[in-house]
């Protein structure tokens, strides 16, 4: 009987891939796509997916679209390709014409080819750009006066806050902007509850309620033991071993303190007690100047018990944080990938075709809007992948276009075939690196 579920959740898994991964190739590929069109290179093909072809149709332009049995990636086939790696196809350009070989991949001119190999990647990162921006958009984003918005749902004993509350002092120390909470919370010792000095209905009032920073489970990373323990968002950790916890970095410092070691936490869900036991895991997380440190975690990010008030974002103020979001994620991948290469950090960093699906599932199960954040990282990274300096990937052609500029003509077919070759091989060497971190890495 345990079989069913356990299928399901496969099943979940590879569905959430399989759309992550169709979403980000389509947009990629368009980029190649619509880029050759508007530099006169004709597509013959525009596939996603590999393998026989399930659906199909022509459009008036003469490009073949369809979506094809075996949905891991996708590709366009220019005039003049052999396959989908553009490699050049002899036979078939040597029968073109003049005019018709200008339309092909082969025979356009350089920056052309160019643009259209560039223009996969750049639509990657303005994806991920618009996505991020659209998020904060539509979010908003905390004001700075202290105001009570949203409640946290939380025990009844720890939440006596009210929405619309003016909180003008904790503990006695004044508050004039939503930060100091949490900057004084910081430096106050945790206890069940914090005294309020708030403006409720005109009236300046004290009252009780739970610690600001508590020990709520706002994110739960995938593939963290949080998540195999199967913690929630919205999950309050009242004790961990049976001992009380009232603030989220008594919670941080059991978990560094325990070194690895099973933790039992005690929690509050919706109203119920519930028990579970994990074991924290050594993780190397990216500093926000650079470089990574090694710590104990059990994945999850702690919550408030309230929340700010929100304010809209403009378009351009929305823009610029899509750009910083994308550039944060391409300078973490640089600076992770140097760092195994390295040995600074561990190997296991790098992940496969099994961590990326689990991961893609591990996030749709937690809300459509975290599955969307997820593909806008993964689309930025697929971008990045891809202007590598390695022959069969955009990067690689980039170089060999790059080589046609300075010397004047471009690298021999024979050149060419083998140095494709030795790309292939090394991806191939990568993703098979990959795949057995993915199953042998714990």
């Amino acid at each position: 009987m345990e079989f069913i579920p356990q299928f399901g959740n496969f099943a979940f898994t590879i569905a959430a891939f399989v759309a992550a991964l169709s979403i980000i190739v389509a947009i990629h590929e368009y980029g190649h796509y619509i880029v050759g069109r508007w530099s006169g290179i004709h597509a013959e093909v525009f596939s996603i997916g590999f393998g026989p072809v399930l659906l199909g149709r022509t459009d008036r332009h003469g490009t073949r679209w369809q979506i094809a049995a075996l949905p891991f990636g996708g590709y366009v086939k220019f005039l003049g390709d052999a396959d989908a790696a553009s490699g050049k196809d002899g036979a078939a350009m040597d029968a073109l014409d003049v005019t018709e070989r200008r339309r092909s991949m082969h025979g356009a001119p350089l920056w052309a080819r160019a643009a259209t190999v560039a223009a996969g990647p750049v639509f990657n990162f303005i994806f991920s750009i618009l996505i991020f921006a659209t998020v904060l958009f539509f979010t908003g984003r905390p004001t700075e006066e202290p105001r009570v918005g949203a409640l946290t749902p939380l025990p009844p004993e720890m939440q006596q806050l009210m929405a619309g509350d003016l909180i003008l002092a904790l503990d006695g120390q004044e508050v004039s902007a939503f930060g100091d909470v949490f900057t004084i919370a910081e430096d106050l010792p945790p206890a069940p509850s914090v005294v309020y000095t708030v403006e409720r209905d005109g009236a300046v009032i004290q009252t009780e309620a739970a610690f600001p920073l508590i020990p709520l489970v706002d994110t739960v990373a995938p593939q963290s033991a949080a998540f195999a323990a199967g913690l929630q968002q919205g999950d309050v950790i009242r004790a961990v071993d049976g001992a009380p916890i009232y603030a989220f970095r008594q919670l941080r410092d059991t978990v560094a303190a325990a070194e690895g070691t099973p933790l039992t936490l005690s929690i509050w869900r919706a109203g119920a007690p519930v028990e579970v036991t994990l074991i924290p895991r050594r993780t190397d997380l990216p500093l926000a100047e650079g470089g990574f440190e090694t710590r104990w975690l059990i994945g999850v990010t702690g919550g408030f018990s309230f929340e700010p008030v929100r304010e809209g974002v403009g378009l351009f103020a929305s823009i610029g944080f899509g750009a910083e979001q994308t550039w944060f994620v391409v300078r973490s991948s640089m600076s992770g990938l140097w760092h195994i290469i390295t040995g600074a950090i561990s190997s296991c960093n790098l992940q496969g075709p099994i961590g990326i699906a689990e991961t893609s599932g591990a996030a749709a199960s937690q809300g459509i809007d975290n599955f969307i954040w997820f593909i806008a990282v993964l689309s930025t990274a697929v971008g990045l992948l891809n202007l590598f300096p390695i022959p069969v990937l955009d990067g690689g052609h980039l170089v060999f276009h790059a080589y046609e500029a300075v010397s004047g003509k471009p690298p021999s077919d024979k050149a060419m075939r083998l140095f494709i070759t030795l790309g292939l091989t090394l991806v191939l060497s990568v993703m098979l690196f990959a795949l057995t971190n993915d199953i042998f890495c714990p």
